[in-house]
């Protein structure tokens, strides 16, 4: 069976090519020499923590919009345990945030309506009885696609609105889902898979906005550089795992977030702290970010996780455990912390998201302060201030 990338093969890789990886997209206007490192990012330094055991810039506040097991404030609706993955959508003048629970048996996703005024106005359920429901991913027709982390996971397509029943598409495979991201270019998602040798996907639906059926394909490649895709003969009941039906598939260690935009879809792996570039036009893979690349400063990134991005071109990265920060990662390779959540040293951050204006952030600390792994100590957060648009 193959073994995941090694460190050493990238680092030989830009020796000969002269150390420069150039990023294609919307994202990256300019290239730079070798993965981001650590800087001083765009907001400035973190103060002390706020009220709510947040450090933030300065000009940014913050408030818990739910917490686990506990009713949503002016609502009678109970938040989920582990609330992981998350995405915000359009509603009227408000917008909607819905978040995965990552528990067994019960899983599935809940939902938070708010105002234009950002004032909670109902909370509910759009997803019932499914398992440990991780990250995920939008859609360009404003649907949540949730993703089961667990051997035999499914995508289940949910309405964000609560006014249609979920829908799971088993031709997207069944395998350790982790997240989703949808590139309208091109009219497929793509896929990552939480394994310690697990493949990146894509899912090439028979119609745009229909995915109830199409064709799984697997990335292939020796590295950075280019890549090519070939279809997966059996992604819905299989004997061979998926990750191993196609000979010379990429392994990646332990796939997390994964966002697209401007024609470069960014996915994580926790278990070599990479952000990985896949530039979809030039079919072409890179590293944004290496902790073990950062040079003449200890990283300030690592754990990654959840990945989502800013109309600014900044990436901003969650971690699981290490100092739970949200770090960014600028157009012009910088990484800096953005927020630091104090006191929860034992949890992960999960379900990094934007309001569809660009000027809220959420996201949950999983386990909370306990660190139980139960997740009945979930906190769910806003962050608002000056996003740079």
């Amino acid at each position: 069976m193959p073994t995941p990338l090694d460190r050493r093969m990238f680092l030989r890789a830009t020796a000969v090519a002269g150390g420069t990886a150039a990023f294609a997209g919307a994202l990256w206007h300019q290239a730079f020499a070798g993965p981001a490192q650590p800087g001083t990012g765009p907001y400035g330094a973190l103060l002390a923590a706020d009220a709510n055991g947040l450090q933030l810039p300065q000009g940014f506040s913050s408030r818990i919009v739910a917490r686990s097991m506990q009713r949503v404030a002016g609502t009678r609706h109970t938040w989920h345990p582990a609330p992981d993955g998350g995405a915000c959508f359009p509603d009227g003048a408000g917008w909607i945030y819905v978040s995965n629970s990552e528990v067994p048996l019960v899983g599935g996703v809940s939902a938070i309506r708010f105002g234009a005024d950002g004032a909670v106005t109902s909370a509910y359920r759009t997803l019932n009885g499914t398992t440990l429901n991780c990250a995920g991913g939008a859609t360009p027709w404003n649907t949540w696609l949730s993703c089961e982390e667990h051997d035999a996971g499914l995508v289940y397509e949910t309405d964000p609105y609560g006014q249609k029943s979920a829908r799971s598409h088993p031709a997207m495979g069944r395998f350790k889902h982790e997240a989703a991201a949808c590139d309208p270019d091109r009219k497929v998602v793509y896929l990552t898979e939480d394994q310690s040798d697990g493949c990146f996907y894509r899912f090439r639906p028979s119609a745009w906005g229909d995915l109830s059926r199409g064709t799984l394909e697997v990335l292939l490649g020796t590295g950075t550089g280019p890549v090519r895709w070939e279809k997966v003969p059996n992604p819905q009941i299989w004997i061979t795992p998926t990750r191993d039906q196609v000979a010379g598939a990429m392994r990646f260690d332990g796939g997390e977030g994964c966002y697209y935009a401007g024609g470069v879809c960014y996915f994580t792996t926790k278990g070599d702290n990479r952000v990985w570039a896949y530039d979809a036009a030039a079919e072409r893979l890179d590293l944004a970010y290496d902790d073990d690349l950062v040079t003449g400063a200890e990283p300030t990134l690592k754990g990654v996780d959840n990945i989502t991005g800013a109309a600014s071109g900044d990436l901003f990265v969650a971690e699981d455990g290490d100092d739970m920060e949200i770090n960014l990662i600028t157009p012009d390779g910088t990484v800096a912390p953005f927020v630091r959540v104090v006191g929860h040293d034992e949890s992960e951050i999960t379900g990094p998201a934007f309001s569809p204006d660009g000027t809220r952030l959420y996201f949950s600390s999983q386990r909370g302060q306990s660190g139980f792994i139960g997740g009945t100590d979930g906190v769910t957060y806003e962050v608002t201030g000056p996003f740079r648009r």
